[in-house]
């Protein structure tokens, strides 16, 4: 089933999300739903508070922006639970976008390595490196569980130029192609 994604200016995107325990009524469903949600709104990544829920999960599938000609193949993962052991490595900057602030991009340093600390869906506890565009998609979506949107990453003059186009979408005053919630 397809969900709103919740917009910049709703409650849970800036909450600080909580561990599940094995025991989470109706996880597979939920993960389910979200790969499904994250697929509709053409997506790479989504976060359990980019849906309304302030619980540490969130899916990534970074094989669908892969050329084939890249050494790097790209992950399809869930991760719940997860936790930052250590960001290291170059820091680089890319321009993201995220899909709780439709049409709105820009340019975010990140390190190139992150090593996490998760849970599988079975609950199989998992300690792993990634680098290079899925370090960058998974630290997105990780900054999404401590309730930190991109934009507070963006230089002070994109910021400020950016401010209106927030205001907006908080109101509910933009053009998506996929069902959003809005304050």
């Amino acid at each position: 089933m397809v969900l709103p994604i919740y917009a910049y200016g709703t409650k849970v995107l800036k909450k600080k999300a909580v561990d599940i325990k094995p025991s989470y009524a109706g996880l597979g469903d939920l993960l389910s739903n979200m790969w499904e949600t994250m697929y509709n709104a053409n997506g790479v990544g989504l976060a359990a508070p980019q849906i309304g829920h302030s619980i540490r999960i969130f899916l990534v599938d970074t094989t669908q922006i892969k050329k084939e000609d890249e050494e790097e193949k790209g992950i399809k993962q869930v991760f719940i639970n997860a936790h930052k052991v250590e960001l290291t490595g170059e820091v680089w900057a890319y321009e993201e976008g995220c899909l709780s602030i439709p049409d709105i991009r820009g340019d975010v340093d990140r390190p190139s390595t992150i090593t996490l600390r998760y849970l599988t869906p079975d609950f199989v506890e998992k300690v792993e490196t990634f680098s290079g565009l899925d370090a960058r998609v998974i630290q997105h979506e990780y900054d999404h569980l401590d309730g930190i949107l991109f934009t507070e990453s963006l230089k002070p003059l994109r910021k400020r130029r950016i401010k209106r186009k927030l205001e907006q979408i908080k109101k509910g005053i933009v053009d998506a192609e996929y069902p959003m919630r809005f304050v």
